[in-house]
């Protein structure tokens, strides 16, 4: 075996490529394998005969079983006999190999084999005296050399940047992130499931967009050579959802990557996936409804119950999450009424005088409200919590609230200091869209960059007409994190990004 840039291998690499070496030489080359026909999975065999004795399980010596799964344990029973351990997506299963049954040539192989090796095995149960369920082999093939070895089964990957730039050497040795993964799949078939069986459609929408639009945040361009034109990677799907609604579709939905050209946190990858949903006909109140229900179906079907403790607090998720408005929570936690009438230089006046800095783009007291929010309300929510009534400025995209017209008809469920999902009553009147979108503009040209641009297209689509429509969108990460009890975002993502080696 040649590779084609000079590498520095380890002594047990360069062991290992040498019985690789001779193996081909041998006509025995594992990777020419294409093909294993399993009969049972490791869960198949323990639910078909842990329930047998091991009496009764050497009366079914002629039931003849295939596996296939990774070598992670060698154990030699005497000269003649070896245990092994093999490892397969479901778990791990224990085998039994005999030099009088395999024969000199093949035990040999068999005790020639590393750690981390893929192979198959054909044979009958059986249990050990000490009851473990085993597969007595009577033959076997390698179907892939491992030519590096396996971290220490005791350490692990030590480092924990190593466990997310390797993560497939991470899913190998560690079973809970494997559970991880598979409970991140169970969220999002729980939420499709859930959504399906409402009537909803599931669709897919561009991610490369000719527009900044669907939501404040700071977009990756790129330049699309076809069209000779700029283009930025999707910061959200709403405006072609909500075109669907336009479109006659009355409920919909799409599961997908965005991309926000931001910092990296625990909390925080610049790729990343969220569900958006829109249903006609309703608004603010029905989506925190459904919000509500697919939090507690994905605990559910994580965790077979709706309590949890995460970052040290325990949560229910089964209650009725508390609703509160934004104004009467900064009033709660500040003593600042911003229910009160006020011009501009009084609120700014009231920041100051409170630490609180107002960037220039932040030109209207309803920018100032969210600072409040942001600086002195949001670390002290815990609970699972729906703060509504967030200001016409900051909500280009909701409609207004028929009480108070300086607030929307908007949510933000946030559970421990964090946001899970945010949702609103959709703004369909395409005269102050378009107003919004102006203002958008301005707050671009006096320095935010996470503006959005006038769509003169969404405009227009409103113009044809758009019901009353609700929307909602959910963090499939951070709800995967809260389930599963991650503390970093990135062991929630299979591939999170991560800065170049130095």
């Amino acid at each position: 075996m040649k590779d084609n840039m000079e590498r520095n291998f380890s002594e047990q690499e360069r062991v290992r490529r040498e019985k690789y070496n001779d193996l081909v030489s041998k006509g025995r080359d594992p990777f020419i394998n294409t093909v294993f026909d399993r009969t049972h999975t490791t869960t198949q065999l323990n639910e078909q005969f842990n329930k047998f004795s091991k009496e009764e399980l050497q009366t079914k010596q002629t039931t003849k079983i295939s596996t296939a799964g990774r070598i992670r344990l060698f154990r030699e029973a005497g000269k003649k006999a070896i245990f092994a351990n093999i490892q397969d997506q479901y778990g791990m299963i224990q085998i039994y190999t005999r030099q009088d049954e395999l024969g000199d040539a093949e035990f040999e192989f068999f005790k020639d084999l590393d750690l981390g090796d893929i192979i198959g095995v054909t044979g009958s149960m059986m249990k050990t005296d000490h009851g473990e369920l085993t597969i007595r082999v009577e033959s076997f093939k390698l179907l892939s050399k491992a030519l590096k070895p396996l971290p220490d089964k005791h350490s692990g990957i030590a480092d924990i940047e190593e466990r997310y730039r390797r993560r497939y050497v991470d899913l190998i040795v560690n079973p809970e992130t494997r559970q991880t993964f598979i409970d991140r799949n169970k969220v999002i078939r729980t939420i499709q499931s859930t959504l399906d069986s409402k009537g909803y459609m599931e669709v897919e929408t561009p991610i490369l967009h000719q527009l900044r639009g669907g939501a404040a945040a700071k977009p990756f361009a790129t330049h699309y050579n076809a069209l000779d034109s700029e283009f930025y990677l999707r910061i959200a799907p709403e405006l072609h959802l909500k075109r669907c609604i336009v479109g006659g579709f009355e409920g919909v939905y799409e599961i997908g990557r965005l991309f926000r050209n931001e910092g990296m946190s625990t909390r925080h990858n610049p790729e990343f996936t969220t569900i958006e949903i829109y249903v006609a006909y309703k608004n603010m109140d029905f989506v925190m409804n459904l919000c509500e229900e697919l939090i507690r179906e994905s605990a559910k079907a994580v965790n077979g119950k709706t309590t949890l403790t995460y970052g040290g607090h325990k949560l229910d998720l089964g209650k009725p999450f508390k609703k509160w408005h934004m104004v009467d929570a900064i009033k709660e936690i500040t003593g600042v009424d911003f229910w009160k009438p006020m011009s501009y230089e009084e609120a700014k006046k009231i920041a100051k005088e409170k630490g609180v800095e107002v960037e220039k783009h932040q030109f209207s007291v309803g920018h100032i409200i969210n600072l409040f929010f942001e600086e002195f309300v949001e670390s002290t929510i815990i609970d699972p919590t729906f703060i509504y009534g967030h200001p016409r400025e900051i909500s280009p995209l909701a409609k207004l609230n028929e009480q108070d017209s300086r607030f929307t008809d908007r949510f933000e469920l946030f559970i421990i200091n964090r946001e899970y999902a945010n949702a609103f009553s959709e703004l369909n009147n395409p005269i102050d869209q378009y107003e919004r979108f102006l203002d958008q503009i301005k707050e671009a040209e006096a320095g935010n960059d996470e503006a959005s641009d006038m769509d003169i297209d969404f405009v227009e689509a409103l113009e044809y007409g758009m019901p009353p429509t609700a929307g909602i969108g959910i963090g499939i990460d951070r709800l995967v994190m809260l389930l599963t009890g991650a503390e970093s975002i990135k062991d929630v993502i299979l591939f999170p990004q991560m800065k170049p080696r130095g």
